[in-house]
């Protein structure tokens, strides 16, 4: 399946980055750290980089960098650029398997929250049981 960069909703940073591409193949939605379609976000570029060109598109991120909230320069930019973030939660490092068995049972909650927040800034945490929001 080919991204329709017309309706691209969500960027998968390289925190994540075997579920980017995974989810670059099965959703037309969804673009990945390194994809040719956003040439400002390579392998590599730091979050400060790569953040403001993120949020300028209006995109959704999905990650599992456990400091990008935490690390004051980047958490201001989530906050000042209106970012809206869903991480992969919890304490175990998971398989590219178990991620996306874990996204594809919350994508409809994520869906709703994007739907009665299309605004940002926020953060949401998607758990094994569900979304949880974090405070920015």
């Amino acid at each position: 399946m080919a991204v329709d960069s017309k309706n691209l909703r969500f960027y998968v940073d390289e925190s994540a980055l075997g579920l980017g591409k995974v989810l670059t193949r099965a959703r037309r939605d969804t673009i990945h750290a390194g994809h040719i379609l956003i040439p400002e976000c390579p392998i590599g570029a730091l979050d400060p980089d790569w953040l403001p060109v993120v949020a300028a598109r209006g995109l959704v991120v999905i990650g599992r960098d456990k400091h990008i909230r935490s690390r004051p320069g980047e958490r201001e930019l989530l906050r000042d650029h209106g970012l809206r973030v869903f991480r992969i939660g919890g304490k175990q490092d998971l398989s590219t398997w178990e991620w996306l068995s874990r996204f594809v049972r919350h994508w409809e909650a994520m869906e709703t929250v994007i739907e009665q927040r299309p605004d940002g800034p926020w953060f949401y945490l998607v758990n094994a049981n569900g979304l949880a929001e974090v405070p920015l």
